[in-house]
């Protein structure tokens, strides 16, 4: 069409500038794409979601409505601007965004329309990484009280996990994770008054009465669960988990349905060494795991219960070397992640409740709220950190398990004071990692003697220094002993058979006294290593003097 017959087009479907449309000359599109928070074409792109959803015309004078044209395209086209804003446009919904070019038989301008779908239900979109809304006719940032009506928006009634598969039928199921569903289920029930039936009852009766069928049909959540790892195809959705290893050493592998079997496949990927923790001024050490399995399959089966499949999203877990980092698309559904720290609150609402029933049925999470309440507990009768969902984003949940010590004064104190309220075990949690807490708590842990330093620098307090005064005293006890480090490299030499001097040094440094200057660390460290290789003669070096790896040595030290 030509100039004139554009302009007709477009001032009859986008008549006026409101909260749903917006016109912008934007002449120069590598600035439009790449300007600043709140005058950019993303920023736009949030503020008419969070709206209503709508359009964004660009290539148009805004006052006159004259058309311009779009200039300085620098090779980009339809496709790869709209990949590259999605990307930078977090929660966009990316089936209904999509652009809409024009270009004028007669003059060669070039118009873009994008049109915008709403936001999603409970879920802000964010550009900058702030949340935009349209305020009369400018953009600003989100004002609390829309912010507010968009989070607590009441969602669809439909299930997605409940939906029926067209096409898919019981041969699309995985056989060993029937029978381990069956298993399961029958381990759940024992106690029921049909217990006994479950051994008879066909495949179609089990499974609509496991909830994973309904009267007969396959449904979403029965193929996630069960399915064949060829049947995905039936899902309109990336039905993924992915492991990923990062560090010195690098591998991933992507894990499909029947997501009953590959969560324990997952498990066996991430590497579990041990730890020995040793109580101030005793002599036996107490012995735990990096990480507790039944705290690593709850946080997983947490992620394939919540995620929001409608956002096309993988499971992630990352395993680093001080923690696995658990990642699921959707924002917390209902509360806050610290609201189920104590197992008193029970969620109303699911964002997959058919998916989640079947989960219970088969004993792989529960719905009272106790999932979360469980890893803390884990966490903390290990001496660990507590889980950390501080990560989180409105359209992501993040989740930490960390498997080794940040502050060893916040272990101490778990192991000296098993007493401790889990409130305040949460608030010197969030003090070991830096994370601020209100004056009036701060308050209440200086009065017990559990932190000392000013704000916002506070830290686990020491409890020897209390007694000896003794500044030197004070910096030798904040260490762990000797032999927890000594037992850190053994147990790595035992697992990867040498490493070195680098290796090590990476595996002890983050874990020592912060009250241990650089200098300090690095000589505490090759005191160690002497230690070890003349005097304890649990380790050498092997292949040279300056090159050569550490490994074991045959002494029966080293069976520690």
């Amino acid at each position: 069409m030509n100039e004139k017959d554009l302009q007709q087009y477009l001032l009859g479907h986008f008549p006026q500038e409101n909260a749903a449309c917006e016109w912008k000359e934007f002449k120069n599109l590598r600035h439009a794409l790449t300007g600043g928070a709140g005058s950019d074409v993303i920023s736009y792109l949030s503020a008419i979601a969070n709206m209503e959803g709508g359009h964004l015309v660009i290539g148009v004078e805004d006052a006159t409505l004259r058309i311009v044209g779009i200039q300085d395209f620098n090779n980009q086209t339809v496709d790869n601007v709209r990949q590259r804003l999605l990307e930078r446009c977090r929660a966009l919904n990316s089936e209904g965004f999509r652009v809409e070019p024009f270009t004028t038989d007669d003059t060669g301008k070039t118009v873009w329309v994008f049109h915008i779908p709403k936001h999603r239900p409970r879920m802000p979109v964010y550009a900058h990484d702030k949340a935009w809304q349209r305020l009369d006719d400018s953009l600003v940032e989100m004002r609390q009280e829309r912010l507010e009506a968009i989070l607590h928006e009441v969602l669809d009634a439909s299930d997605w996990s409940a939906q029926i598969v067209e096409g898919a039928t019981l041969n699309d199921l995985d056989p060993a994770a029937l029978a381990l569903a069956r298993e399961k289920f029958a381990e759940k029930h024992r106690s029921t008054v049909f217990a006994q039936d479950i051994a008879g009852w066909d495949v179609a009766t089990f499974l609509d009465k496991a909830k994973l069928t309904i009267q007969g049909g396959v449904t979403r959540t029965a193929l996630l669960l069960l399915g064949k790892p060829e049947a995905s195809h039936f899902l309109p959705a990336l039905a993924q988990i992915t492991w990923k290893l990062v560090g010195e050493e690098q591998a991933y592998e992507h894990f499909g349905p029947p997501f009953l079997l590959s969560t324990t496949q997952v498990l066996h990927r991430i590497r579990n060494i041990g730890y020995k923790l040793f109580p101030q001024n005793q002599l036996l050490a107490t012995e735990v795991s990096k990480y507790d399995t039944r705290v690593i399959l709850e946080a997983l089966h947490n992620c394939i219960a919540h995620q929001d499949y409608q956002m096309r999203s993988r499971v992630l877990v990352t395993e680093r070397v001080d923690r696995l980092v658990f990642e699921n698309a959707g924002g917390f559904f209902e509360g806050k992640p610290e609201d189920y720290f104590s197992g008193e609150v029970t969620p109303s609402r699911y964002r997959n409740p058919w998916l989640a029933q079947a989960m219970v049925s088969l004993s792989m999470i529960d719905t009272m709220g106790f999932g979360i309440s469980t890893m803390t507990q884990s966490q903390r009768k290990r001496y660990f950190p507590l889980p950390d969902y501080s990560k989180s984003t409105p359209d992501k949940v993040v989740l930490e398990i960390y498997g080794h010590v940040i502050d060893e004064n916040y272990t101490r104190l778990l192991l000296e004071r098993q007493d401790l309220p889990l409130n305040t075990v949460m608030l010197l949690d969030r003090v070991q990692k830096k994370q601020a807490i209100t004056d009036d708590a701060a308050s209440l842990l200086r009065k017990q003697g559990l932190i000392e330093g000013r704000k916002p620098n506070y830290y686990p307090a020491a409890q020897v220094a209390k007694t000896t005064g003794n500044k030197d005293d004070y910096i030798r006890n904040r260490a762990f002993d000797d032999a927890y480090y000594k037992d850190l490299i053994i147990g790595f030499l035992k697992k990867y058979g040498s490493a070195s001097r680098e290796e090590l040094l990476r595996l002890i440094l983050d874990k020592l006294s912060d009250a241990l200057d650089e200098k300090q660390k690095l000589n505490k460290f090759r005191n160690l290593l002497h230690a070890m290789s003349k005097r304890d003669q649990t380790i050498v070096k092997s292949g040279g003097l300056h090159k050569g790896r550490w490994v074991l040595s045959s002494s029966k030290d080293a069976e520690r």
